[in-house]
């Protein structure tokens, strides 16, 4: 919700941030000095926070150092532990309900096989035709696999799938709904209870991808009955490239699911090394192999910053300073031909902010140069993510104002057309 006439100046910028309860956490970050970049790519990449390195250090001097094998006895539970922490301080889940383990692309394979198994004679996946590729695959996969159909859900780039078209892909064949609670392009907001209980109305499960949520939506996994879940460390949590994923299953479904990776640290009294599978009660059934221990420390070092800060204050703040994005984007770009490719209600929308410009990809390279991260997405998106946590109002202001300078002044016109590989 947006004013009628709204405060745009810098100032009034400066007062949001002087009037901000979540300020002093940006000095736990690593390069937010005042001379470094304005980054809004939090949604890829979070910040690593000051304590990172301090942790790694300690597992990997004392414990793996000096400890060897003998610090097994604090590594074990590592899994959980951690999950524990995502769970209760992040996804308003229960203790026992999230393991941190793999990568969320094994994660959701893992748990959408075990939904399917858990309704046998139901023959179709649904998911949304606009999601993220890895979410897609995965679900063509499992099908292709298993003689299953897909069925994907049409979804508008910008304002993502009609809850009317959910609505009408589920019936009695339908097994399982794979579908991301915030859209990874546009970063428009799923409506998670309705979607979970409409799916369970039709007998069918739903694996949410809370990757663009966790950290900087409030979730309340418990509370709405989601019965499955997946999502990366990375983003919101900030627990750096290629951390592990979490995966989160209902406490009530968890006896009555097996995961299709038989691995050694689900397996209940797992030392005995014995000659058959069967899986450990709980959530540890979902365990493959062994835990990523140095992986896991920094993640916890992340999740913790997160749960400290409270999810209500972060989630409140994140539409703050989206709001203020989406106002500037309003008065300053948008006569430069920018749109609004994001759902303009705050309440429809993550963390992250969304604008379509026919030469999106010359920008995001000329605004790099300007000292401005956002990062590129297709067709022709310039992607704008202020992570909550550590992004500033004067950081959205000032990126703001060097899109503008950019587009007034036409230099971007200088930057190739083509796409680079990476981006």
């Amino acid at each position: 919700m947006h004013l009628a006439h709204p405060d745009l100046t810098r100032a009034h910028a400066e007062a949001l941030d002087a009037a901000d309860l979540l300020a002093g956490f940006r000095d736990r970050f690593a390069g937010t000095d005042d001379d470094g970049p304005l980054y809004l790519d939090g949604n890829s990449l979070g910040r690593m926070p000051r304590d990172t390195p301090a942790a790694l250090a300690r597992v990997a001097e004392q414990e793996w150092g000096r400890g060897l094998v003998g610090s097994w006895a604090s590594w074990i539970d590592v899994g959980t532990r951690v999950g524990d922490v995502i769970g209760t301080g992040v996804l308003g889940a229960r203790p026992g309900e999230v393991l941190l383990a793999n990568t969320t692309t094994v994660d959701l394979y893992e748990l959408v096989v075990a939904a399917a198994d858990a309704r046998p004679g139901r023959d179709v996946l649904v998911c949304c035709a606009d999601d993220f590729p890895t979410d897609r695959y995965v679900v063509a996969g499992i099908a292709a696999a298993r003689g299953m159909t897909v069925r994907e859900v049409p979804a508008d780039v910008d304002e993502g799938p009609d809850p009317a078209d959910l609505a009408a892909a589920l019936d009695e064949r339908v097994a399982v709904v794979v579908l991301s609670a915030v859209a990874y392009r546009s970063g428009a907001l799923a409506d998670v209870p309705a979607v979970t209980a409409a799916a369970r109305d039709a007998g069918a499960l739903v694996v949410w991808d809370l990757s663009h949520a966790a950290g900087a939506v409030q979730l309340d996994l418990a509370a709405h009955g989601v019965d499955l879940a997946v999502g990366c460390t990375y983003k919101y949590l900030n627990g750096g490239p290629g951390a592990p994923a979490f995966l989160y299953v209902r406490r009530e479904l968890q006896e009555s699911l097996r995961q299709p990776i038989w691995g050694w640290f689900g397996q209940r009294d797992q030392f005995a090394m014995g000659p058959v599978y069967d899986p450990v009660p709980g959530i540890g059934r979902f365990a493959t192999g062994t835990p990523p221990v140095l992986a896991a420390a920094a993640v916890e070092v992340g999740a913790r910053l997160v749960a400290e800060a409270g999810i209500d204050r972060l989630a409140a703040k994140g539409r703050a300073l989206t709001g203020l994005l989406v106002d500037l984007a309003d008065a300053r770009l948008a006569p430069h031909g920018v749109a609004l490719a994001s759902p303009r209600d705050a309440a429809r929308r993550g963390s992250h902010v969304t604008l379509a410009h026919p030469h999106a990809w010359q920008l995001t390279r000329a605004l790099v140069d300007r000292g401005v991260v956002p990062d590129f997405r297709t067709p022709d998106r310039v992607r704008l993510g202020p992570a909550p946590l550590y992004t500033r109002y004067v950081d959205v202001w000032d990126a703001v104002d060097r899109f503008r300078a950019l587009l007034e002044d036409g230099s971007w016109a200088r930057y190739p057309e083509e796409r680079a590989r990476v981006t």
